[in-house]
């Protein structure tokens, strides 16, 4: 069954947020620490002050509640989702899936210019958001992915597309692969190529370059990535119950993978990080990172689409690309990062069209490359 759904947080948990944030116990900073020791105390105070005094929940809440948003429990899960139907139709279906940190706020810059040409299918992934936590292991990009192709069928579309960035990319090549005769296509905005000694394709130096940078993040883990993959809990109970925590653990990513000409307004964050807090899908979201660790990739054979933003935290080399998929489209960006559809809504929207509209056609693979 899907039901319509209504944001409605309690103002028992807006008040809860406000003193927690008050109580605020902070720690000493070294003098002229910058960005060294990790993110600035100032910078932090003034967001948590912000978001104490200045913010306005309610005010977004108000505005969310203007799309359509629905739920349905699929597979034992609760799954929020927004359906924005096309004024056309006969047009296309699309999902776009998020990933992590974000949520489906991530697409709301781009629903208007896609629903001109498609119908387009948003939800949370289980654990994140209004899909609430998850409650049991083995929730990784496939088991998404199989929930997201009995979504659709669900809401009786027969052919779609999809697409992601970060996790969502995963899940949208995922989703390809598990019902390859209903997805015509998927376009992602993350593709990482890892080092293949074997591959034996020649690389340019720009592929080169791209590849030292791979090589550098697989060398050196980063340590969120790392807290999530290994010890989602542990991270969890300090992200559940320090707002602050969660405020910093959240916005060091979006200072740090976004392009500088690009940033993302302090609203648009806060409104997203609230989401992880109101929601309490901290440890559930971070659980993500340890099961899609342990689970394997499936061979997609649909076409794939590629967009690569040259501020991404790791960059795709197409030689190797094209060994793993059937690329019928790649674009290069020389602005933004890795928060695409917030930062550049216009150039990722426009992409995503000229590749379903244009590489793959309506209810069947386009031959074209």
């Amino acid at each position: 069954m899907i039901k319509p759904f209504r944001i409605d947080i309690p103002q028992a948990d807006l008040d809860d947020l406000a003193d927690r944030l008050s109580r605020t116990r902070w720690p000493n900073e070294v003098a002229d620490a910058g960005w060294d020791y990790g993110f600035p105390l100032a910078r932090l105070k003034e967001l948590a002050e912000y978001w104490r005094t200045g913010y306005d929940w309610r005010a977004h809440e108000a505005e969310l509640n203007e799309l359509p948003h629905f739920t349905t429990e699929i597979d034992g899960q609760n799954i929020h989702f927004v359906h924005v139907r096309s004024p056309k139709p006969d047009a296309l279906a699309l999902i776009l899936t998020h990933g992590w940190p974000g949520s489906f706020l991530e697409f709301l810059d781009v629903i208007e210019p896609l629903s001109r040409d498609f119908h387009l299918v948003i939800p949370s992934i289980p654990g994140y958001g209004f899909s609430g936590p998850t409650h049991e292991r083995g929730w990784d990009v496939v088991r998404v992915a199989r929930a997201w192709a009995e979504l659709m069928r669900r809401l009786g579309y027969e052919h779609y597309g999809a697409q992601g960035g970060d996790f969502g990319a995963g899940i949208s090549l995922a989703l390809g692969a598990v019902a390859p005769e209903q997805v015509v296509g998927a376009h992602v905005n993350y593709l990482p190529t890892r080092p293949d000694p074997d591959a034996g394709v020649e690389l340019s130096e720009v592929d080169e370059a791209r590849l030292d940078k791979v090589r550098q993040l697989m060398a050196n883990r980063p340590p969120y990535q790392a807290l999530q993959a290994l010890t989602p809990q542990t991270i969890g109970y300090a992200l559940t119950d320090s707002p602050v925590g969660q405020l910093v653990w959240i916005a060091e990513r979006f200072a740090h993978w976004t392009d500088p000409r690009s940033r993302i307004s302090d609203d648009r964050m806060l409104t997203d990080i609230s989401l992880y807090w109101l929601t309490a899908t901290a440890a559930s979201s971070a659980r993500l990172h340890r099961d899609a660790s342990r689970g394997r990739p499936l061979p997609c054979p649909v076409p794939v689409g590629v967009a690569v933003f040259a501020h991404d935290i790791t960059q795709s080399v197409r030689p190797l690309a094209e060994r793993l998929y059937d690329i019928r489209h790649w674009s290069e960006f020389e602005r933004g990062g890795h928060f695409a559809a917030m930062e550049v809504p216009e150039l990722l929207a426009r992409d995503v069209r000229d590749f379903f509209l244009t590489r793959v056609e309506h209810g069947r693979r386009a031959a074209t490359r």
